[in-house]
């Protein structure tokens, strides 16, 4: 199992950013979650088959239809953190 997180920067809040995600990721069979930070960015945390999170960093670029994805930082995660579902944190 591989992990990742990432940080999803431009007009990603309040657009269903994060519902979007969590239906993305659960299609893809992984888990974690998908939550606002304070400073308008969104935090995602997913852990699952390398390929599958690979699909989810290409989607991530893109985000929704009503989502401005300006950055996506993707960092190394520890799989143990994402518990056993992909929640809307």
């Amino acid at each position: 199992m591989s992990a990742a997180r990432f940080i999803v920067s431009g007009k990603v809040q309040g657009v269903w950013f994060r519902a979007a995600t969590q239906e993305q990721a659960r299609a893809l069979g992984l888990s974690g979650y998908a939550r606002n930070l304070a400073d308008g960015r969104v935090e995602v945390l997913a852990a699952g088959d390398a390929l599958a999170l690979d699909t989810l960093t290409a989607w991530l670029r893109q985000g929704p239809p009503l989502a401005q994805v300006e950055d996506l930082e993707r960092l190394p995660a520890r799989d143990d953190e994402a518990g056993d579902a992909f929640l809307i944190g």
